[in-house]
């Protein structure tokens, strides 16, 4: 079969930057391919010449990607209507993610109106939660895939490519039945990492408008144990790839990209210490050179393993920290404490990585005295990087429950909602209210006087000085990469 993946696009409508390669998509073209498919992985939302850095200001560029799908001459939405009708599919699958499934949706409606006869399947993060949904409302989605697809997807094109119509066998699968959607059972989570293939970046479209740092992004663990209320993390058990495995594609990446400079994507990568001791040892004995980053938390380091960890390349570590109020960490349950934040900074900084540290604000019952002490808070730690979100509800987390138990939240969508309500009110039941704490218009206020303490601290000359010391090896390697962040950093110092 002739099969089409698409990562829709959101970034490059609205002129932002966009990076790594669709990995999800990537690895599930891989395995189809090596089952003896012609396969396309179509990211439609690569940029190649993004005009905005600063993603506090994402919200602001809102209503132009709302307006493209109202410009029948669109150019982006042209080529995607072009790759699919040159493609010519037999199975459309597209990846959603909540804050722009819009864009699904409507590659979805593309799709069936140039190949009313091919299907099209739904996965990621808001087909797992929202599969029922997503039937329910877009007539356009045939199929949808919840949790981990790789064998869920193989299973669905068997049973297609034998013209049979009997899919209650396929674990996680949802799709329409006599008028009802049908949530079959769910599917075990993959418990052998090392069985997957790595995936083949050479299977996308346009393989060359990567960047070297783009095709460097790898997941080496799936899942997370913690229960933070705002994710929507859907496993507990933590599978893990050997550090064979990791080194093996890091060192195949290398020689086809140039990569020098990875990304280690796992949501807790020192989850596992001695996981990441062993894999440190193998890179440091074998003089590969890799530098890399990754996610962690902050109660999962410690003086000797970031030691371990900088002689083995990495050069950033992001955690996030959320809240500077005991009383918010504990509604989140984020567990963690803010003494232990003060001696995670002082690790870092002491380290010599460059660390950013995440924050929220406006969760449900937050008040702005709670706002004020995670402002405080971020002065006092000082991380390099200081990024602040605005909490958006997204199913399938503990918090977005307790937003509809507070009115806050509706349970439901429909589909003419997605397209005419600004992404970060999906699922508000009163997009003027973010928080029950504090009035819309204070909130308002607050948040833009949060966002330019932040993005003060950020522009700071001292704070580009380090990350341009953390990425010094990534310029030897990629001199223009050097260019490409000076113009980044100003214009992130022009954005007001």
């Amino acid at each position: 079969m002739r099969v089409l993946l698409i990562s829709p696009p959101f970034y490059r409508i609205i002129g932002f930057y966009n990076r790594y390669f669709p990995f999800g998509i990537a690895l599930l073209g891989t395995l189809l391919k090596e089952r003896g498919h012609t396969v396309l992985v179509y990211d439609a939302d690569v940029t190649e010449h993004p005009t905005n850095i600063d993603y506090a200001k994402l919200p602001d560029k809102y209503p132009a990607y709302l307006q493209s799908f109202r410009e029948k001459g669109h150019p982006l939405w042209q080529e995607v209507e072009s790759v699919i009708t040159g493609f010519q599919p037999e199975l459309v699958g597209i990846s959603a993610f909540t804050t722009f499934v819009a864009s699904a949706f409507h590659v979805a409606a593309i799709s069936k109106r140039v190949a009313p006869r091919c299907p099209v399947v739904l996965g990621g993060p808001h087909a797992t939660v929202k599969a029922a949904e997503a039937l329910a409302i877009c007539p356009d989605i045939d199929f949808a895939v919840r949790g981990e697809g790789e064998e869920t997807l193989q299973e669905l094109m068997q049973t297609l490519g034998r013209g049979e119509g009997d899919f209650t066998a396929i674990q996680g699968l949802s799709y329409r039945a006599d008028g009802e959607v049908r949530n079959n059972a769910p599917r075990a989570r993959c418990a052998d990492l090392d069985q997957l293939p790595f995936p083949d970046r050479s299977i996308l479209l346009n393989e060359r408008k990567y960047t070297s740092e783009d095709m460097g992004m790898i997941m080496t663990s799936r899942g997370c144990p913690y229960n933070c209320t705002y994710c929507a993390t859907d496993t507990k058990r933590v599978s893990y790839r050997s550090p064979d495995s990791v080194i093996r594609e890091m060192s195949a990446v290398r020689e086809r990209y140039g990569t020098t400079q990875f990304t280690f994507k796992d949501d807790s990568f020192t989850m596992n210490r001695k996981r990441v001791v062993e894999l440190c040892d193998r890179i440091i004995s074998g003089r590969h050179h890799f530098h890399w980053e990754c996610n962690t938390r902050v109660n999962l380091i410690d003086e000797e393993l970031l030691r371990k960890m900088k002689r083995a390349g990495c050069n950033f570590i992001k955690v996030g920290i959320e809240s500077g109020s005991e009383r918010i960490l504990r509604s989140m349950r984020k567990g963690i404490t803010l003494d232990q934040v003060r001696r995670a900074a002082i690790l870092l900084r002491n380290s010599g990585i460059h660390w950013t540290g995440y924050f929220l604000m406006g969760i449900p019952g937050e008040t702005r005295e709670d706002v004020e002490q995670t402002v405080a808070f971020m002065r006092e730690v000082q991380p390099d990087l200081a990024l602040m979100g605005v909490y958006e509800p997204f199913p399938g987390t503990a918090m977005f429950e307790n937003g509809v138990q507070r009115g806050l939240v509706r349970p439901d969508m429909t589909l003419e909602n997605f397209f005419t309500i600004l992404p970060n009110h999906y699922y508000k039941a009163d997009p003027a209210v973010q928080t029950d704490a504090v009035a819309p218009a204070d909130f308002h206020a607050l948040e833009r006087e949060v966002k330019e303490v932040f993005h003060a601290h950020n522009k700071k000359l001292g704070n580009a000085l380090r990350m341009a010391r953390a990425r010094a090896a990534v310029y030897l390697s990629e001199p223009r990469s050097l260019f490409t962040d000076a113009l980044k950093y100003l214009q992130y110092r022009r954005a007001t």
